[in-house]
């Protein structure tokens, strides 16, 4: 069952273009922090696919994280949710406390984690 298709991976995958570009390569040198996403298709903590957006590399991979250290801060999402954050239809702030997202790791890593860091809706 791990190999569910997502809403999601289209957006990972725009991630990972978006991040190519010079408006990636602007989020990637203004934020330089590393996050775990871990997004469940129905229920949180269940057949989680984990991604890593790395804004120190501009990189956006699948599976655990094999940097140096550990992430910055950690974000599990259901996916429906996950879409609805990055595509700026629900405020990340509103989500954590909804419960529709949960973190772990820095609260301060975790604050720069906004729908800005994401291709605009036009793109998705």
């Amino acid at each position: 069952m791990a190999n569910t298709q997502l809403k999601s991976d289209a957006i990972m995958d725009m991630m990972k273009e978006h991040l190519s570009t010079d408006a990636g390569k602007a989020v990637t040198e203004k934020i330089g922090l590393v996050y775990q996403i871990n997004i469940a298709p129905k229920k949180l903590g269940f057949e989680e696919v984990t991604y890593i957006v790395d804004l120190k590399k501009g990189q956006v991979t699948k599976g655990k994280y094999e940097g140096e250290g550990k992430v910055d801060a950690t974000f599990s999402f259901k996916d429906d949710d996950f879409v609805k954050v990055a595509t700026g239809k629900m405020n990340p702030q509103i989500a954590f406390i909804r419960g529709a997202m949960k973190i772990k790791g820095s609260l301060s890593a975790a604050q720069k984690f906004t729908p800005d860091i994401f291709p605009k809706p036009s793109k998705l």
